[in-house]
């Protein structure tokens, strides 16, 4: 095993559901939900958030990175199967302070990449600093603000929106060590 590989496997098994748990409390995590809530009560998409404080060991051993894990958890967490195809999943790899933003079809055809990029630069500060609810707060905001202006709820719909995907954040990922 090469020498980065080692250094990156070390960092990934230091990392765990405590640490998450840490990162992001019983409190913190329900204010996300709240807002990931309100959030969707503006537009018709779906918002999931998904926190991981390390890889799995096989995308470890095929040096996979944050990027493809994000795509498999939009997959796993069906943020891919909603009416609208609108769904977008907000990933955060605490062992190495990345987050990812995996957009669905109809978002990813208004949006372009580079605006995805500038909204991930935007935050990484906050990460880097361990303020993880901040940083997911104002990623959880930039998200419905493309979704309203994309999305808007249908101001004629009679009665609350159907909710698709669960709000709550998941911590700690499909995985154990």
């Amino acid at each position: 095993m090469a020498r980065l590989s080692l250094k990156r496997l070390l960092r990934h098994r230091l990392w765990d559901e405590d640490d998450a748990r840490r990162a992001l409390p019983a409190e913190a995590l329900a204010r996300l939900q709240q807002r990931v809530a309100d959030s969707e009560a503006r537009h018709s998409g779906e918002i999931r958030v998904c926190v991981e404080p390390s890889l799995p060991l096989s995308y470890l051993w095929r040096d996979a990175d944050a990027r493809e894990r994000a795509i498999t958890m939009f997959a796993k967490l069906r943020v891919w199967d909603t009416e609208h195809n609108n769904g977008v999943l907000i990933y955060l790899l605490l062992a190495e302070h990345r987050i990812e933003i995996v957009a669905d079809r109809a978002l990813a055809r208004c949006v372009d990449a580079s605006h995805w990029q500038s909204l991930v630069d935007a935050m990484r500060e906050a990460f880097r600093a361990g303020r993880f609810e901040q940083g997911l707060e104002e990623a959880i905001a930039a998200v419905d603000a493309l979704l309203v202006a994309h999305f808007p709820r249908d101001a004629h719909a009679a009665g609350p929106r159907p909710n698709e995907l669960p709000d709550a954040p998941l911590l700690g990922g499909a995985h154990g060590h």
